[in-house]
């Protein structure tokens, strides 16, 4: 049996790879796949066996997962497009006989005004349609997102959204890489399981900004700014029509509480706290 792991060049994909590593997980027993397998080439060093694989192309598919095989489908990075990619890794893993398939999906993903959520929502239904034992991990959101909000912090002492007063229980990569991990070595233990992923507080942006602050050593404040001002702040830093209606949505998503979620499960699966936001910003301060 191997750990199959797609999606190992990005960034969480990666890092659930050395989590695997980390745990006691036999290198040659893990297989990252990704685009462009020279990105691959210290893991590889390191004993990890490495596939090019492109979920555009189903044929670069053929013999990389293999019967028995536990496959982590990191989903795609492309909306519109990705549910197709998912298809793809999902009919593959059928195909071969894998023993189980673990999909990082999105807080609430069935039920939640989160603009992102729609694909992931179709991906779940796929899985539940599918002939193979699914774990669905719903990630909430990364402290990392918001490294480019920081750095305008560092130049502005503000914090612009229009998130209004909604919460996030955001967490770091590393921590969701921890608890996807745990279950890629215990599979079976958490077959037909759906665990919300968030971390152990959700904090308001003024919070956010207070945070900031702290890591920058300069005071931030919180700007709340209506979805018309919002939207014409973006467009005015050059953002085109479409990508600042999805900013907009998504910050509207937020202030209605679509990232509020802390259940625990993320902690529980992790085998410890989630990243306070404070230590979570501190890496991206440079």
């Amino acid at each position: 049996m191997s750990i199959v792991v797609t999606g190992a060049t990005g960034q969480l994909g990666r890092l659930v790879v050395e989590e695997l590593l980390e745990r006691g997980a036999a290198a040659d027993q893990v297989l990252a796949t990704g685009r462009r397998t020279d990105r691959l080439e210290d893991l590889a060093a390191r004993g990890v066996r490495t596939a090019q694989v492109d979920h555009d192309d189903p044929t670069t598919l053929d013999g990389v997962i293999g019967r028995g095989d536990v496959v982590l489908l990191v989903s795609g990075s492309s909306p519109g497009a990705r549910v197709e990619q998912h298809r793809a890794v999902l009919d593959a893993a059928v195909r071969a006989g894998a023993a189980h398939v673990v999909y990082t999906s999105a807080t609430r993903a069935d039920d939640t005004p989160l603009v992102l959520a729609p694909d992931h929502a179709a991906t779940e239904e796929l899985l539940r349609a599918a002939d193979v034992p699914v774990t669905v991990l719903r990630n909430d959101w990364y402290t990392e997102n918001y490294g480019a909000d920081l750095e305008r912090a560092r130049e502005t002492g503000v914090l612009a959204a229009g998130a209004g007063d909604g919460r996030v229980a955001s967490a770091s990569r590393r921590d969701y890489a921890a608890a996807t991990a745990a279950v890629l070595l215990d599979p079976s233990a958490h077959a037909g399981r759906t665990y919300e992923l968030g971390g152990d507080v959700a904090w308001t942006y003024d919070e956010l900004a207070a945070a900031m602050g702290e890591v920058l050593g300069r005071e931030v404040t919180y700007q709340r700014l209506s979805p018309e001002q919002q939207g014409a702040a973006l467009r005015s830093a050059g953002l085109d029509e479409q990508t600042a209606g999805f900013v907009v949505a998504l910050d509207q998503s937020i202030a209605a509480g679509a990232l509020d979620v802390t259940t625990g499960d993320l902690s529980r699966l992790a085998g410890r706290p989630s990243t306070p936001l404070v230590e979570g910003l501190r890496p991206l301060a440079g």
